[in-house]
């Protein structure tokens, strides 16, 4: 499976080798907010896709992605085995621009930890994990640059399920 899914990230590299966006934000005429947010949830949707396949090259399997439970508000973008290890991910995709300087991976607040833990609790109970199973928090910063190939930065154990 490993071959399979480095051949598909290599497409997949190579598809986004002019960025993760359709069009240049700055070259096109100021959109309307609507048409904004379009343009922001395709570049965080081709970006979850791009982390997915980066994700399984490096060996993940993957159980669960953009799980929502049923009961409360909040979405963990994808679940699955590192190893023995069960990882819950969150994908952080920004497009550089020169009045947007923060790293991607910041804007994982203690409120969005937060969330991201109880989600992940109703997961484990949902799915009957057991409670040995060794659990983790993952971070994957993509920053998107017009014109150029994504820049993935993965931060395993990203923060601690104790917040």
């Amino acid at each position: 499976m490993p071959i399979v899914s480095r051949l598909i990230f290599r497409v997949v590299h190579w598809g986004a080798r002019r960025g993760l966006r359709d069009e240049d934000p700055l070259q096109a005429p100021r959109p309307s907010p609507e048409h904004r947010t379009e343009i922001s949830r395709r570049t965080g949707i081709r970006g979850e896709t791009y982390a997915y396949w980066y994700l399984r090259r490096l060996g993940y399997v993957f159980v669960a992605r953009n799980y929502h439970p049923r009961t409360v508000q909040g979405e963990i973008d994808m679940i699955g085995y590192d190893g023995e290890t069960l990882a819950f991910v969150e994908v952080r995709t920004r497009t550089i621009r020169e009045e947007l300087t923060a790293l991607p991976e910041l804007s994982v607040t203690s409120g969005k930890q937060h969330v991201l833990v109880r989600t992940a609790k109703f997961f484990l109970r949902e799915r009957r994990i057991k409670s040995d199973c060794p659990l983790r928090f993952d971070v994957v910063a993509i920053d998107n640059e017009i014109g150029r190939s994504p820049i993935v930065r993965l931060h395993k154990d990203a923060f601690s399920p104790q917040v």
